[in-house]
């Protein structure tokens, strides 16, 4: 058991902490991971952030249950890359998704494969993104999948929440979706959940929600209805060319994905398994929702690069914290998996944080390193490496530095410090930083053209041409005529 000791002097208290064997649990206690996970969202899209006006009291309640990074970070905000990099423990420059649409190596052990090593069961829904250019396409049971092999119910890539369709363990039919997509999931995530809690072996579920990433508007009309788009307020980084009905289509996936949330939290509670699971809510990159006057991901300001991260297991993490020491993507696979008690993979980049995130705030690692190899022409300027520390945002293009912030002092990242008198050695430290990290990675900083030869073969202007096989793309122009029509029907005003 680990206890908290409280010692009282000189008016300030200190925590120190005991730990018995906490740190590798055996194999009758070992705690079951609920790994529930958004697509797009930035980490001040949640009401217990105190920034932006969203409606999230699930994750509010959360937040108080367990421990707050407020410092989390996509190593690689894009899809593809921070997915590729969740599962490997890697950095893009040895996974090699420098993209998106691009098949996930099956030749280093991923963060399921090292739990089925020390017996779980492993189930994944939703949204997988890891497979080729070919959106709607079934993935195989086998090296593809990961290591998630006792349930299956993905899909590629589609983002059609009111159309939405997945594959179920090794049918390669798809099975189509009524209703609002994240909803239909939530439903077969509780179900699993209700099944594994029966059994001996510990599991590991992933839930991976298509919103908030756009389309913006494809929500129930109800939450949509929660925000007016003349009342919105905007951030103080928003500027002059801002489309108020995608802000407000964004918050109202984040409300509708609270209440999604808050089935699963119950479905964890009804099968009495609270007490020994780890709860994990987080994100895969953020959004720039027309903050520094940018729109989507792949750049390295802070709506961008900083996602949501709570978690919570009674008892072990602390409830009501909340910390700002740099954890990122690339950590998750090793700390998580320490927590269980599983090998970490000699390919592994990532640091185990562990003690850090069971309120060891001396274990909290100085920088994290964020990356964007390729320039997709939709998504940003430059190839960038950059770094992140609890207090500045550093990027640099390939032959000059770029953007420097001090995000304690300023957060809306409103006055960028590069090439500044008064920030000279700031930077210079900062560089240091990304020097050392591009060392440690043997990174070699090419420009887009370069990699893509090596790993993208097939692109454009950093964008692989997309597409979905026959089966899908006809049954789902079909499904959007008739829902359509349907709609006409019951709103002749509609008809144009």
């Amino acid at each position: 058991m680990l206890e908290f000791i409280i010692s009282y002097f000189e008016g300030s208290v200190k925590m120190s902490f005991l730990r018995e064997q906490m740190s590798m649990p055996s194999q009758t206690n070992k705690p079951n991971i609920v790994y529930v996970m958004t697509d797009q969202m930035r980490a001040t899209a949640m009401g217990c952030a105190g920034v932006e006006q969203v409606r999230t009291p699930t994750l509010d309640h959360f937040a108080s249950e367990g421990t707050r990074f407020t410092r989390a970070i996509s190593n690689s905000p894009a899809c593809c890359p921070a997915r590729a990099t969740l599962w490997t423990g890697m950095h893009t420059s040895e996974h090699h998704v420098v993209s998106n649409d691009i098949q996930l190596r099956t030749d280093v052990k991923s963060f399921a494969q090292s739990l089925n090593d020390i017996g779980y069961k492993c189930g994944y829904i939703g949204k997988w993104h890891l497979d080729n250019n070919d959106r709607g396409i079934y993935v195989p049971p086998g090296p593809r999948r990961q290591g998630f092999d006792d349930y299956w119910a993905a899909y590629n890539c589609n983002h059609l929440y009111f159309d939405g369709y997945y594959y179920v363990d090794d049918n390669p039919d798809p099975v189509w979706i009524d209703g609002y997509e994240p909803m239909a999931q939530t439903r077969l995530a509780v179900d699993y959940i209700h099944r594994k809690a029966g059994e001996e072996e510990p599991f590991f579920l992933v839930v991976s929600w298509g919103p908030p990433h756009d389309p913006y508007r494809e929500v129930p009309q109800r939450y949509l209805d929660l925000y007016p788009e003349e009342s919105l307020q905007l951030k103080a980084n928003v500027g002059d060319k801002v489309n108020r009905k995608h802000i407000s289509g964004y918050y109202a996936h984040m409300t509708a994905l609270d209440e999604c949330f808050a089935d699963i939290l119950e479905g964890i509670e009804d099968a009495g398994i609270r007490e020994n699971t780890i709860v994990v809510f987080t994100s895969d990159h953020g959004d720039m929702l027309y903050s520094q006057n940018e729109i989507h991901k792949s750049k390295p300001w802070i709506e961008s690069i900083n996602i949501p991260l709570i978690m919570r297991w009674p008892s072990r993490i602390a409830d009501g914290r909340v910390t700002d020491g740099p954890i990122s993507i690339v950590d998750m696979m090793p700390t998580l998996l320490s927590l269980c008690g599983a090998d970490i993979p000699h390919t592994v980049q990532g640091k185990d944080l562990s003690a850090y995130v069971l309120g060891d705030e001396t274990a909290a690692q100085e920088t994290v390193f964020i990356n964007q190899p390729i320039v997709p022409d939709i998504f940003t300027h430059y190839e960038w490496r950059g770094v992140v520390t609890r207090t500045h945002t550093y990027a640099s293009m390939r032959r000059k530095p770029w953007i420097l912030y001090d995000d304690k002092r300023d957060p809306d990242q409103l006055r960028n410090l590069v090439d500044l008198p008064e920030s000279e050695d700031q930077q210079a430290s900062m560089e240091r930083l990304m020097q050392h990290w591009l060392e440690k990675l043997n990174d070699p900083f090419e420009d887009s053209d370069e990699v893509s030869a090596k790993y993208y073969k097939g692109s454009k202007n950093g964008i692989m041409p997309i597409f979905e096989n026959e089966t899908v793309s006809v049954t789902k122009r079909l499904r959007r005529q008739t829902r359509k029509q349907l709609l006409d029907a019951a709103n002749p005003t509609n008809r144009t």
